[in-house]
C-alpha cells in the first residue's frame, strides 16, 4: 500500500513538476490549486503527507495549515516558501508543520525530507501502538488454565503466531475466550507493533458490516458525507479478527473471500481496488462445517479459513483449571474493587467445580466479580453464589471420586503394584491379612507379589 500525497500550490507547472517526480518516486499524488480545494481534500481522504505552499489565493498557508490540524491532525506537512518567507515557515513549524522546503525546490532534499516525515510518522504510531500494547497485555502466558486441552490451545497458538499463515479460525463455545486467543496471536507475533482491529458480525446489517470492513466513497449512500476508511484498510500489515463469522450474510462471504485470495477489496462506491496485507482470523462458536452442509456458509470461504482451526474446549472440559480460574478474577477484583483478598472456602469451591458453567470462563469472571461484590466476611462461601450454583448443596453434589485419572493418564500395572506393596507394608509382610484389603485370595496376592518382584521377609503369613 503506497502513500498517498497532497501537493497544493497555485502554480499548474510546479504542481505538475511535484506530480510527475513524486509519482516516479512511487507515491500516488494528487494537486489543489487552492486552500479551499485542500481542506475539501482533507476532508473527503486524508492523506499521509501534503505538501502546502505558504503563499495561497483567498486563504493563506498558514490558515490552511491550522485546519489541516484541526480536521486530521495526524497527517504530516511539509512547508513550501521562497527564501523571504523562512520565518513565517518556522512559525508553521510550531504549528505542526514537520519541516519546511525552500524554494526553488532541491527535488533530492523534497525525497529525503518526505522519507523523514513518513518514517516519523510510522514511528509515532508504532510507538502509539507499543503504549497500548503494554496498557493492554495480550500475551500466552496470561492465558490461565494447565489442563492438557488448553496448554495444546496455546502450543498451536504459539506456532500460528510466529509463522506467515494469513488466516485463522478459531471455534469454541460463547466465552471460552476466542477474542483473547486472538489478541494473543496478534501480540505474540511479528505484527504486533501494527493495529489489531476487530468486529462482532453477530446481529450487525450487511450494508453497515460492508461499510465497516472495507470503507465507502463519499456519497455511496444517504449518509455517507465523507469517505471512510474500513478496518482492512486500517490494519494493513496487522490484524483483522471477525468475532462470530458464522453470521455473516452470503454475499458479505463472497467478498471477504476475495480479500482472503486477492489481498484487495474496494470501498462500498468505489472503483479502485486496495491492497492490504492483513492476517484475518475468524471465530466462531457455532459448527462451521455443519453450516457449510446446510448451505448457511459458503464451501469455498470455509476452507480458506480453516487452513488453521484452533478450537477451545468448555470450561466443563478442562474442571483442573476451574480453580486457578478463579483464584486469578480473585485476584483480579480485589485490585479493582480495592478489597482484601478474600479466601475461597472449600464448600465454595466444590460448588465451582461441580458447576457445568454453561456461559465458560466468561460466566465464572461475571460470579466472581458477583460474590466480590457481596463478600464482606473475609472467606468467599456458596451464599454469595449465584442461586444456580448455590443451591447445588453438598448432598445433591456427585461424591467426588475415589481415585481421581489425571490428563497425563497413568499405567495400570504401576497403580495395582504400588497398592500391593501398600497393602503389605501396611500388614508388616502378612498376605493373609493383605489379601483382603484388596478384595483378592491369598494365592492371587502372592502370584501379584512374585509378578511384580515384591520381596517380602514373610515368605508365609503368621496367622
Amino acid at each position: 500500500m503506497s502513500f498517498q500525497l497532497l501537493v497544493v500550490d497555485d502554480e499548474r507547472l510546479i504542481r505538475w513538476s511535484l506530480e510527475q517526480t513524486l509519482a516516479k518516486g512511487g507515491y500516488q499524488v494528487t494537486s489543489a490549486s487552492t486552500g479551499e480545494a485542500a481542506l475539501a481534500a482533507v476532508r473527503e481522504d486524508p492523506p499521509d503527507l501534503i505538501l502546502l505552499d505558504l503563499k495561497l489565493p483567498n486563504i493563506d498557508g498558514l490558515q490552511v495549515l491550522r485546519q489541516i490540524k484541526e480536521l486530521s491532525p495526524h497527517v504530516q506537512v511539509l512547508i513550501m516558501t521562497a527564501y523571504a518567507d523562512v520565518g513565517t515557515a518556522v512559525e508553521a513549524m510550531k504549528l505542526g508543520a514537520y519541516d519546511y522546503l525552500p524554494k526553488p525546490i532541491d527535488f533530492e532534499n523534497l525525497a529525503v525530507t518526505i522519507r523523514n516525515a513518513l518514517e516519523a510518522s510510522q514511528l509515532k504510531r508504532k510507538v502509539q501502538l507499543l503504549s497500548e500494547k503494554h496498557l493492554y497485555p495480550y500475551h500466552f502466558d496470561r492465558i490461565v488454565g494447565t489442563s492438557r486441552g488448553i496448554q495444546e490451545v496455546i502450543a498451536m497458538a504459539r506456532k500460528v503466531a510466529r509463522s506467515e499463515a494469513t488466516t485463522v479460525l478459531i471455534e469454541g463455545e460463547s466465552g471460552t475466550g476466542k477474542d483473547l486467543l486472538a489478541k494473543a496471536i496478534h501480540y505474540e507475533s511479528a505484527r504486533a507493533e501494527e493495529p489489531f482491529m476487530e468486529i462482532a458480525c453477530t446481529a450487525m446489517p450487511e450494508t453497515l458490516l460492508e461499510s465497516e470492513l472495507f470503507g465507502h466513497e463519499r456519497g455511496a449512500f444517504t449518509d455517507a458525507k465523507i469517505q471512510k476508511k474500513g478496518l482492512c484498510e486500517v490494519a494493513h500489515g496487522g490484524t483483522v479478527f471477525l468475532d462470530e463469522i458464522g453470521d455473516m450474510s452470503g454475499g458479505l462471504q463472497a467478498k471477504l473471500l476475495r480479500v482472503l485470495e486477492e489481498r484487495s477489496f474496494r470501498r462500498v462506491g468505489g472503483t479502485k481496488d486496495i491492497t492490504v496485507d492483513v492476517r484475518v482470523i475468524a471465530a466462531s462458536n457455532r459448527d462451521l462445517r455443519q453450516a457449510v452442509e446446510s448451505g448457511a456458509f459458503r464451501k469455498d470461504l470455509y476452507y480458506r479459513l480453516q487452513v488453521v482451526t484452533i478450537t477451545i474446549p468448555p470450561l466443563r472440559n478442562r474442571r483442573e483449571d476451574i480453580r486457578l480460574l478463579a483464584r486469578h478474577f480473585l485476584e483480579y477484583f480485589s485490585r479493582e474493587f480495592k478489597k482484601p483478598l478474600p479466601c475461597l472456602s472449600p464448600e465454595a469451591e466444590r460448588l465451582l467445580v461441580q458447576y457445568e458453567w454453561p456461559g465458560n470462563v466468561r460466566e465464572l469472571r461475571n460470579v466472581i466479580e458477583r460474590a466480590m461484590i457481596l463478600e464482606d466476611t473475609g472467606d468467599l462461601l456458596p451464599g454469595h453464589l449465584p442461586p444456580d450454583i448455590a443451591r447445588l448443596t453438598a448432598s445433591a453434589l456427585p461424591p467426588p471420586p475415589r481415585f481421581r485419572l489425571t490428563e497425563t493418564g497413568v499405567v495400570l500395572e504401576e497403580v495395582e503394584r504400588e497398592f500391593v506393596r501398600q497393602a503389605l507394608e501396611l500388614t508388616q509382610g502378612n498376605q493373609t491379612r493383605a489379601a483382603p484389603l484388596l478384595g483378592l485370595t491369598r494365592d492371587e496376592l502372592r502370584y501379584r507379589v512374585k509378578k511384580f518382584g515384591l520381596n517380602q521377609k514373610a515368605e508365609e503369613d503368621a496367622d
